[in-house]
């Protein structure tokens, strides 16, 4: 059941927190770290009413801020790396996409970074995802803070808008149309707090031209583009990480001539207007988005160009200031594999379907569930299906677009499912984060990347509880003093 009034909402906080003026103030961390956080994740959720939702998420987002593990942006780390102030073999920053059971999922990575003292983690969601897993920024935001808070955890938290990505088909249709949507996007984010953004206009370079400037141009012009509405949109204080990138995923390998192609054209039209750039730029090794799926469902191994990271990222990083490259689509390789990422200078590595595959190959899924889930897949997504592809192939490749539909299910899984779950989640993150050598990074964040304070303005729906409890003497509201 969840609250049908912003009265027991603020209710639920008794004793617990209090707001003093317009200071969000926690009493007692201990309580706040417990039930009562993993009530607010679910009200922010799954709440019927929008503006109990709203006032679920704003009473997660105060509390972070309370107790200093808010969101932030990892661009100064980022550029640290560039300065050479550490190592850029020292350690690749993970990106979490928590797709599915999203806070279960990102309470067992903050877990398994707890466990090594490491700072060094984001958690992102793409345009395509917010889609078929039923997740907004809005919702992204308010879960991932409420998991950082049942978790123990202080200092940053980095949310990630990832691949905010053009498709080159409705922009070669009507380029202003795909631009405003980016554009509307963008905003969304920045005000749900993702404090780093990922631009992807990767998918309108033109092979088709006869240089590689030219080859470039239009995905230099709309990162451009949106890296100055994204100035225009941080908060004070401020500095959003910005990433950009030339190759898509799944495609040809990207080159050091494409690279210096895309870089000079993109700080030459930024020249001049003191804007801060991109901090990172993602390029194309050899992997694909989910792994490329064999007809009884296996994924096949896959072949990373290290050589091509390490050159690249050099390169980024030496002669350009940035932070180095980004590797996507990597989740899926074998565990061995993670270890070559920070020799090779990779900067961050994005990772999504390895923690899916967990959730429904990896045991504590109850049967029924998963077989609805795949009965729903067979139903809905069959115009999806290619010729000669066996249900395996189709199962697998389609399966996240039922996390949506089943998102409540997914979060109310009977204890023990939760418990087996779990576990195999944190364990996959444990190697993860060791392989990524992201364990000891706490103090390095820290020395670069301060929580900002960003407070928000209480919500309609909770003002006017206020108000009513504070004439009815609620303690969970305390005047400052001031008489206004």
């Amino acid at each position: 059941m969840t609250f049908t009034s912003a009265e027991a909402l603020w209710a639920s906080l008794e004793g617990i927190a209090r707001l003093n003026g317009d200071r969000f103030e926690v009493l007692e961390e201990g309580r706040l770290r417990g039930p009562t956080i993993d009530r607010l994740a679910f009200e922010a959720v799954f709440n019927p009413d929008e503006g109990l939702r709203d006032g679920a998420r704003w009473l997660v987002w105060s509390a972070s801020q309370a107790l200093g593990c808010g969101a932030a942006s990892i661009h100064e780390l980022y550029m640290a790396r560039g300065r050479g102030e550490f190592s850029p073999t020292k350690f690749t920053v993970p990106a979490i996409n928590a797709r599915a059971s999203a806070y279960l999922t990102a309470r067992q990575a903050f877990a398994a970074a707890l466990e090594r003292d490491a700072g060094a983690l984001i958690f992102e969601i793409a345009k395509s995802e917010m889609s078929y897993t039923d997740q907004r920024p809005a919702e992204y935001t308010a879960v991932i803070l409420a998991a950082a808070i049942r978790s123990g955890w202080e200092g940053p938290v980095f949310l990630q808008g990832d691949h905010f990505q053009f498709n080159a088909t409705k922009w070669k249709a009507d380029p202003d149309a795909e631009m405003d949507g980016l554009a509307q996007l963008t905003r969304e984010a920045i005000d749900a707090g993702f404090l780093n953004i990922d631009i992807d206009s990767s998918t309108l370079v033109d092979l088709d031209q006869p240089t590689i400037t030219d080859q470039q141009q239009a995905n230099v012009a709309n990162t451009v583009a949106l890296t100055r509405l994204i100035r225009q949109l941080e908060p004070d204080e401020v500095t959003i990480s910005v990433g950009g990138e030339i190759g898509e995923v799944g495609k040809t390998n990207s080159t050091e001539e494409e690279l210096r192609g895309y870089l000079d054209g993109y700080f030459a039209a930024l020249h001049g207007s003191s804007l801060p750039g991109i901090s990172k730029v993602s390029i194309q090794t050899g992997t694909s988005h989910g792994g490329v799926v064999l007809p009884d469902g296996s994924v096949a191994q896959v072949s990373v160009d290290f050589e091509t990271l390490r050159r690249l990222s050099g390169v980024a990083r030496d002669e350009y200031g940035l932070a180095g490259a980004v590797q996507h689509g990597a989740s899926t390789l074998p565990e061995e594999a993670f270890g070559h990422f920070p020799v090779n200078r990779t900067a961050e590595i994005h990772l999504a379907t390895g923690f899916q595959n967990i959730l429904y190959d990896g045991g504590g899924l109850p049967d029924d569930l998963r077989a609805e889930m795949m009965a729903w897949c067979l139903a809905n997504c069959a115009d999806e299906r290619k010729p000669g592809e066996t249900d395996e192939q189709f199962l697998y490749k389609t399966r996240k677009k039922a996390i949506g539909p089943f998102k409540k299910a997914l979060w109310t899984l009977p204890a023990e499912a939760e418990e087996e779950i779990g576990e195999n989640l944190r364990a996959k993150f444990g190697v993860l984060f060791d392989e990524l050598r992201i364990a000891d990074t706490r103090l390095l964040v820290d020395r670069f990347v301060p929580v900002p304070e960003l407070p928000r303005p209480l919500p309609a729906a909770l003002g006017g509880a206020m108000q009513q409890a504070v004439a009815a003497g609620a303690s969970v509201f305390e005047d400052d003093g001031s008489g206004e």
